[in-house]
């Protein structure tokens, strides 16, 4: 049995990062919305949906090879 690529592993670990820092923002978005800031509560929420797409693609792209 063959090791898998290290590079292929470090990119696997850097979109779980992205994923993780994208579950962050998402699930503490809320504390915004009940401080009566809901712009930067709404901006947070779309910073974390669209870094989740990009893990998303990169785990994929690192599943591939």
């Amino acid at each position: 049995m063959t090791s898998p690529d290290p590079r292929s592993r470090r990119e696997r670990l850097v979109a779980l990062f992205v994923l993780g820092v994208a579950a962050v923002l998402v699930l503490t978005a809320t504390t915004w919305f009940s401080s009566d800031r809901a712009g930067v509560g709404i901006a947070q929420l779309v910073v974390g949906v669209v870094l989740a797409a990009v893990g998303a693609f990169l785990f994929r792209r690192a599943r591939v090879r």
